[in-house]
């Protein structure tokens, strides 16, 4: 899978160096970016204030909330920090190292600490009944998601900075100093490693793994670059450029992909940093559109429409087929959004103030909001429970209102 993306599917280089630009700037507000951006004034944008609904509807409802804390949490690492959940099972850390578990009834069963800071959030695996969580100082570890009893630990190269994907007795990790790495699940010993190139400079920030089909899995790298990996042995099977960076510095062509990469109906579809967002036919190999858009967060999907949040707060729909602008919606311009997530025939998406907002798919209206306390960063749904944990350690888990 190399075809190069040319001609009308580019974006024309004035076009793709404005959009580099812009995001450039934003990178060195967000003071996220690895490296020396001296010399950058950063353009400050006011927030959209929320307009109230007319007449809402109830769509989400609270089924489980608790605290976790920020402690040793920083601005100027703006992680997240992601819920492990399977079959109702709840496993929740914190910044500062604290990791409880939670039965289905919403009670708190085991707490420890794992005496160093988190950095990946939960992944929790149901069939093995087993939370992976990874640290700051490169630890990947272990435990019993029943009972929090620790079970193996390994240590790489680099810190992880996502949940990591736990398929066919792998736990696969993407860690911040371009390494892939496949561990044994029940042993934590290393099987696989797959060394990918890192850019000069690159956001503070990286795509969680995901699954191409039942043995392969897909990994998204600040180089711009999509690669597909066999689970079992850390084969590479092909690779493909998704961000195209234009301009004269390394802040200028920064293209990272942080937004995990969605596959649906085999097609699958990423976005970049630098401005593209890419819809592939996974039959034929061949793209289906490019269109110009900026972000960090993954993709939502439907049975019509791809979804994307843009850096600037912009909400657009695209169809998934086409690439063509089905809406767009800027009533959340300049709030820090969230990525999109499907929950029940809803878009959702969070914000700065801790505000889930629900859309109407099909006109890109709001028409349901809840909320939580501190910023949200990641959403995230499994069946018809949305979860949230914002930056000041409130988790929170809602459920379709029946």
């Amino acid at each position: 899978m190399t075809q190069s993306i040319r001609s009308s599917k580019m974006l024309n280089t004035k076009t793709i160096k404005k959009t580099v630009m812009h995001v450039a700037v934003l990178a060195v507000m967000s003071t996220a970016v690895i490296g020396c951006n001296r010399g950058i004034k950063p353009v400050v944008n006011d927030p959209v204030k929320l307009v109230q609904i007319a007449q809402p509807i109830s769509v989400l409802q609270p089924v489980f909330s608790t605290d976790v804390g920020n402690k040793k949490a920083s601005k100027k690492d703006p992680l997240d920090l992601q819920v492990g959940y399977a079959n109702g099972q709840i496993v929740t850390a914190s910044r500062g190292g604290e990791l409880s578990g939670f039965n289905s009834a919403g009670e708190r069963v085991w707490s420890i600490n794992v005496d160093d800071q988190i950095t990946g959030g939960v992944a929790v695996d149901a069939l093995s009944q087993t939370a992976i969580v990874s640290t700051r100082g490169g630890k990947v570890m272990a435990f019993d998601s029943t009972t929090g009893a620790k079970r193996w630990q390994q240590q790489l190269s680099g810190s992880v900075l996502t949940p990591a994907l736990i398929t066919n007795n792998r736990v696969v990790l993407s860690a911040n100093d371009g390494f892939l790495h496949g561990l044994s699940l029940q042993t934590g010993q290393l099987v696989w490693q797959f060394a990918t190139q890192v850019p000069a400079i690159s956001v503070r920030g990286s795509a969680a793994p995901t699954l191409l089909d039942n043995e392969t899995a897909l990994l998204a790298t600040a180089d711009g670059r999509l690669h597909a990996i066999t689970v079992d042995n850390g084969l590479p099977l092909w690779s493909r450029r998704v961000g195209v960076g234009a301009g004269s510095s390394e802040v200028e062509r920064m293209s990272d992909v942080d937004g995990k990469p969605i596959v649906d109906k085999n097609q699958l579809f990423a976005i970049s940093y630098s401005g593209q967002l890419l819809g592939i036919d996974l039959a034929s190999r061949q793209v289906m559109f490019v269109n110009e858009i900026a972000s960090l967060k993954s993709l939502a999907v439907n049975t019509q429409q791809v979804i994307a949040t843009s850096l600037d707060g912009k909400v657009v729909a695209y169809d998934r087929n086409s690439g063509e602008t089905l809406w767009e919606s800027d009533e959340l311009a300049y709030r820090d959004l969230t990525n999109p997530v499907m929950i029940g025939n809803y878009i959702a998406i969070g914000d700065f103030d801790g505000v889930v907002h629900l859309f109407d798919p099909a006109t890109g209206s709001i028409v349901s909001r809840v909320e939580t306390k501190g910023a949200l960063t990641n959403l995230q749904v499994q069946g018809s429970r949305l979860m949230t944990q914002s930056t000041s350690g409130q988790v929170a888990i809602w459920q379709l209102v029946r």
